[in-house]
């Protein structure tokens, strides 16, 4: 069943797909002390879930949110998505998600920061981190999409790790009220 116009607010979004079809050729930014990131062999759904809703609640990230846990739990348990978490001094600070279902390419699903972290230089080494990390495992090309609901400087930031633009896509989204998001005014409809 899906849901009524009065479940859902609307958001007007551009999304748009970027592509990179090599490993940058520049050495890969050094990051600040304290900063590590490892790999959760098996990220449980309930860790999941607090690292996508802290990293997204401010862009609208609301996709996984309605994911069962069954679903969610299937998809975590897949051998070809890896989550990756970086920490500052020992405190989780955001995480990308790399999903290699289409080999030889690979999908950046999601990246990002959480707010505390947001701002202190930490961000393009970790974008850099996790182009590396797909390219190590022999991906040919990486994707990967942002929108107007994400932070301003990602799609800068995108196409300054050089990331192409493929396309962009104007879509209406209509997000459950029952998730507590608030829409940007910037992109109410």
């Amino acid at each position: 069943m899906s849901p009524t116009t009065e479940d859902t607010l609307r958001a007007d979004v551009v999304v748009t797909f970027l592509r990179m079809e090599r490993a940058p050729a520049a050495p890969a930014p050094a990051f600040p002390k304290g900063v590590d990131v490892h790999t959760l062999p098996a990220c449980s759904v309930p860790h999941y879930r607090r690292l996508y809703n802290t990293v997204g609640g401010p862009y609208l990230w609301w996709l996984r949110r309605i994911l069962p846990d069954q679903e969610l739990a299937a998809l975590l348990a897949r051998s070809a998505v890896s989550i990756h978490v970086v920490s500052v001094d020992g405190v989780e600070a955001g995480f990308y998600e790399l999903d290699a279902s289409y080999w030889p390419a690979v999908n950046l699903s999601y990246f990002g920061l959480m707010p505390h972290a947001v701002g202190h230089g930490i961000g393009h080494a970790f974008l850099r981190h996790a182009i590396d990390a797909a390219f190590a495992m022999g991906a040919r090309a990486l994707t990967v999409n942002t929108c107007t609901a994400d932070h301003p400087r990602a799609l800068p930031a995108y196409v300054g790790a050089g990331f192409r633009t493929v396309r962009q896509v104007a879509e209406v989204w209509d997000i459950p009220v029952s998730l507590g998001l608030e829409i940007p005014r910037h992109l109410r409809r």
